[in-house]
C-alpha cells in the first residue's frame, strides 16, 4: 500500500501523485488529496483506481454525482484546474508561451447536458457503464441534465424496456426530449415507442448495436419525430437522437458568439469535421462561400435542412473524408473541429500546403490541440487567441477556441 499526495490534475480525469514506486495516476483524486491504495500496473503506467482519501480537497463537492463526475470539486474551484491544463498543454506540448485568454464558464454548473446515454440495469432502472468494465453503476438520479432530460430519466427508470442501452438527446428551446432505444428487437419496440410517445417523448429511434459504435448500424425511426430544434446563441439549429451535437448548447452559443468575432471574413470559406455545419452557416454572410465538409450522412442531412431553412444560399455540404481536402482548394479561412485525437496528418498537411490566412481551431482536448498548434506554429502561423471554454462542469474535460494567422 502507498500513501501519498496528489500533486496536480492531468488529462484524462487522473490526479498525478509522485512516490517511491514513481508516478502514481489516481482516478478521481484532486490536486492536494492525501490518498491510499495499491496501485496495478496497466499500460506501462502506474494506476490507483479506487484510493481512500485520508484528507480531502477542502473544496470536494459534496453531493452525490454521477460516476462520470471525474471532478468532484465545488464550480468556482474547476475552472482555475481546467485553465492550468491549457496553459500546461502549451508550454509543454507547443512549447508556446502564448497569452491564454480567461476561461469561459458554463452558464449553468449543473443540469446542462442535453444528450446522455445508460444502460440498462438488470434489476431495473438505469445505470452507468464504467469505463474499460462491464460493471454497471446504478443511477437514481443524475443532476447534471438538463430538465427534458430529468423528466425523461425519471420516466424510463420505472418502463422495463428489452433493450441495452438508451439515448437521449433533448431541446432546451422546445423543452422536448427524443429517445433512442439500442438493442432488443425493433418490430417488438414498435409499440412501446408509441406509448412513450404518448407519455411525452417527441419521438423515438431504434438503433442496432454494433462494435463500431452507438448509432453505426442500422437506425430505424419508431414513433414520432427525428429532430428538435436548439438554440446554440446566435444559430437555431436541427438536433438528433443518433449523430453529434454539442451537449452543453448555452456553452456551445457563447463560443460561436465569441468566434464569429475572431474572423476577417473574405471570398472562400472551408469547415472541416463539419457535423451539421454550425459554423458554416453562423459564418456564411461573411465569406461569398463556405464549403462544409462531414463524413457523417445523417449529420449532412441535418445540415442541409438547416440551411434551406436558414435561406444560406451559399453554403455547400460535401458528404466526404476531412482528409481528402486536398482536392478542394485554397480557401482564406479553415475551421476545424476534429474529435479528440486532433487533426489528421493528411489535414495538418493539407493546411501548411494550402496556408489558408486563417485557421479557426476548436478543439475538445488540450493534448492533442497544442500538438497540432505547435506543428502549425512551426509552420508559419503565430497563435493569435486562445480561450479555454467550460462545456462539461464536474469533469476534467475542457474545450479550446482559438484562432492562427499566417
Amino acid at each position: 500500500m502507498l500513501t501519498f499526495r496528489v500533486e496536480k490534475l492531468v488529462p484524462g480525469g487522473y490526479g498525478l501523485g509522485r512516490t517511491e514506486r514513481g508516478v502514481v495516476l489516481v482516478k478521481g483524486a484532486l490536486p492536494g488529496e492525501l490518498v491510499r491504495g495499491e496501485p496495478k500496473r496497466k499500460k506501462g503506467a502506474l494506476f490507483l483506481e479506487a484510493p481512500e482519501i485520508l484528507e480531502p480537497h477542502p473544496a470536494r463537492y459534496p453531493e452525490p454525482l454521477p460516476p462520470s463526475a471525474d471532478l468532484p470539486l465545488v464550480y468556482e474551484a474547476q475552472l482555475p484546474l481546467k485553465e492550468a491544463l491549457v496553459r500546461d498543454a502549451l508550454e509543454r506540448v507547443a512549447k508556446l508561451e502564448a497569452p491564454l485568454a480567461p476561461i469561459r464558464p458554463s452558464p449553468r454548473p449543473l443540469a446542462y447536458r442535453t444528450a446522455a446515454q445508460y444502460a440498462r440495469h438488470p434489476l431495473g432502472g438505469l445505470a452507468y457503464r464504467l469505463p474499460e468494465s462491464h460493471e454497471l453503476y446504478r443511477l437514481e438520479k443524475d443532476p447534471l441534465l438538463a430538465e427534458p432530460l430529468a423528466w425523461a430519466f425519471d420516466v424510463l427508470k420505472l418502463w422495463p424496456l428489452p433493450v441495452e442501452e438508451v439515448a437521449l438527446r433533448g431541446s432546451l428551446l422546445e423543452g422536448k426530449v427524443l429517445l433512442g432505444l439500442v438493442g432488443g428487437v425493433p418490430e417488438a419496440l414498435k409499440r412501446p415507442a408509441k406509448a412513450l410517445v404518448q407519455e411525452g417523448f417527441a419521438g423515438v429511434v431504434w438503433a442496432e448495436p454494433s462494435p463500431k459504435g452507438r448509432f453505426r448500424g442500422r437506425v430505424t425511426p419508431l414513433a414520432g419525430e427525428r429532430t428538435l430544434l436548439e438554440a446554440f446563441g446566435p444559430l437555431k439549429a436541427t438536433v438528433s437522437v443518433e449523430s453529434f451535437s454539442q451537449v452543453n448548447p448555452l456553452a456551445a452559443g457563447a463560443l460561436l458568439e465569441e468566434a464569429r468575432t475572431l474572423v476577417f471574413g473574405g471570398r472562400r470559406a472551408l469547415e472541416l469535421y463539419a457535423g451539421s455545419g454550425l459554423f458554416s452557416l453562423l459564418l456564411s454572410p461573411r465569406y461569398e462561400e463556405v464549403v462544409a465538409v462531414e463524413i457523417s450522412k445523417e449529420a449532412v442531412r441535418r445540415g442541409e435542412m438547416d440551411r434551406k431553412r436558414l435561406g444560406a444560399e451559399n453554403v455547400r455540404f460535401l458528404r466526404m473524408d476531412a482528409r481528402k481536402a486536398e482536392a478542394l482548394g485554397a480557401f482564406d479561412l479553415v475551421v476545424v473541429d476534429p474529435p479528440r485525437a486532433g487533426l489528421s496528418p493528411e489535414v495538418r498537411a493539407y493546411l501548411l500546403r494550402a496556408r489558408p490566412r486563417e485557421i479557426l481551431y476548436v478543439s475538445c482536448d488540450p493534448a492533442t490541440w497544442a500538438r497540432d498548434v505547435g506543428a502549425l506554429v512551426q509552420g508559419g502561423y503565430r497563435l493569435a487567441f486562445a480561450r479555454p471554454y467550460d462545456f462539461f462542469p464536474f469533469t476534467h474535460h475542457v474545450e479550446v477556441l482559438s484562432l492562427l494567422r499566417l
